[in-house]
């Protein structure tokens, strides 16, 4: 990889400012600044809907601000598409993965800028630039393979490998490490040195504090779509930067415990899925009113527990029994008849339908309900209970017919629990429920959490921050390398167990 030459005497690298954007009913960015040091790692912060992804999207060209100035290596730019802004310099890794999967990693890697040979693609150069790129960032994934075979943490990687390839003086990172194990993310936090040694700016989105404050040099936070404050770490602690993103002090970050287990409701004994490798033998038990967390290393098979549970993957073998009695989830379909929810971890790709609003994206796991006698649906009902999933999930949006799509990760998020909770599950199963969500929200959804378990749901939550699951679950199941390892009392284990039982069957 050739080295990316900057002007050393440029203070700044890249200066947005007075930058404004209005959609229709919203003004999501009002006057809002940001400044980007060469040799520096920025972090951009803020709430869910404070403006974050759409200040860089103006930035990276996918909309066109109202307002402002932007100023790229002392010149004024205005970015008017994604590929222009690659090839002048600036790389983003998005949240949420946008890979096309039916096709290989190193299709991935280069789609629109294929090397050729002639008029035809020189596969040859492009699997060896892939491999050449991958090896210099200990990334061990196979090229030619599909990405569709792929864990969610090596399709961030290969994103993040993508932008690396760009040779980018700017690098945005949205929450990156959302997917990642704990030596992945430190995997990332060399790659990220070796950007800012290079001279790279790199503007670093994320909820979890530990990573701001372990690689991070510069804060800028946003609140409610106008600048708050940028300021150096030095002197900066968890509870100021939260203070300053919600507005006032957050004084815990898990809700108080109001829920009280009572007896068992879900029994699952010697769960096999068909396909292998995958779990074998999961067997546990899920009480009324109780929080179960999954924990597990990347590869421990944690999400294929809930997915066979929800029967959209094929049992080989073992039962599940809610309230005593045998129940059969063969799909979807089933699972929801049959008093099941899972939120999948994958929100884009699994979890909404991006283009179409929020009515339908709230309505569409409990549609046959609104049919009335003569088949016709009832439309009074479906705007209401659109509007119970807005208000009681405090959903920040201008309407009922927003695209779901237009809206922050984390109110996407809430939108969708409060899609399962239509449907009056007594079961629901939550895939990393808080992934690439601000504290303020996290907080939210904690305690939404408890109130249901206070109303006897049986809840399972898989996540895989070890803090989360010590603060919110009642027991925790470990899952290692497809088998469970240990089922323990949350208020009795630590993380050093947690990790041993994780490592157990490796």
């Amino acid at each position: 990889m050739a080295d990316i030459t900057v002007n050393s005497s440029q203070e700044y690298l890249l200066e947005m400012a007075g930058i404004c954007k209005e959609f229709p009913g919203v003004k999501a960015l009002d006057n809002v600044n940001l400044k980007i040091r060469p040799h520096s790692v920025h972090a951009l912060m803020g709430e869910n809907g404070a403006g974050k992804s759409t200040l860089l999207k103006c930035l990276f060209g996918i909309y066109e601000k109202d307002a402002g100035t932007i100023i790229f290596q002392g010149k004024e730019i205005n970015f008017h598409s994604a590929k222009e802004a690659l090839d002048n310099g600036v790389s983003m890794v998005h949240q949420e993965l946008n890979q096309v999967r039916q096709r290989s990693v190193m299709d991935n890697m280069w789609l629109g800028r294929y090397p050729t040979k002639g008029m035809f693609i020189d596969h040859s150069k492009m699997y060896k630039d892939t491999k050449d790129i991958f090896e210099e960032l200990g990334i061990d994934i196979d090229p030619k393979q599909k990405v569709a075979e792929l864990s969610v943490s090596q399709m961030q990687m290969i994103e993040i490998a993508k932008a690396f390839s760009y040779n980018a003086k700017i690098v945005i990172m949205d929450e990156p490490t959302s997917s990642l194990t704990e030596k992945e993310v430190n995997h990332l936090f060399t790659i990220i040195r070796k950007l800012k040694d290079r001279g790279c700016g790199i503007v670093y989105i994320s909820h979890k504090m530990e990573e701001i404050f372990q690689l991070c040099d510069e804060i800028t936070i946003l609140r409610d779509g106008q600048w708050v404050a940028t300021q150096s770490l030095e002197g900066l602690d968890m509870d100021k930067i939260i203070g300053m993103m919600v507005g006032r002090a957050l004084t815990q970050r898990f809700p108080p415990k109001i829920n009280r287990p009572k007896e068992v409701i879900l029994e699952v004994s010697g769960l096999t899925a068909l396909n292998q490798p995958s779990i074998k033998d999961v067997s546990f038990q899920l009480r009324k009113g109780e929080i179960l967390g999954i924990a597990g290393l990347v590869g421990a098979k944690r999400t294929e527990i809930v997915e066979t549970i929800f029967g959209i993957r094929e049992k080989a073998s073992g039962t599940i029994k809610l309230h005593g009695k045998e129940v059969k989830n063969t799909d979807a379909h089933d699972a929801i008849r049959n008093g099941f929810a899972l939120v999948t971890e994958e929100r884009r790709s699994t979890g909404i339908y991006s283009q179409l609003d929020i009515e339908f994206n709230s309505l569409i796991a409990n549609m046959d309900s609104y049919k009335g006698k003569s088949g016709l649906l009832d439309n009074r009902r479906m705007k209401s209970d659109t509007q119970w999933v807005i208000d009681s999930m405090r959903v920040k949006t201008p309407s009922q017919k927003t695209a779901i799509g237009s809206l922050s990760g984390g109110n996407q998020q809430k939108v969708i629990i409060g899609r399962w909770l239509l449907t009056q599950p007594e079961i629901l199963m939550l895939d990393e429920p808080t992934r690439g969500i601000d504290v303020g929200a996290k907080f939210e959804i904690y305690q939404l959490m408890l109130e249901l378990a206070k109303k006897d749901k049986g809840i399972i939550m898989i996540s895989s921050e070890m803090p989360e699951l010590l603060g919110i679950t009642d027991r925790i199941l470990v899952m290692s390398n497809g088998r469970v390892a240990g089922i323990v009392e949350t208020e009795k284990t630590d993380q050093q167990e947690i990790m041993r039982l994780a490592a157990l069957y490796l």
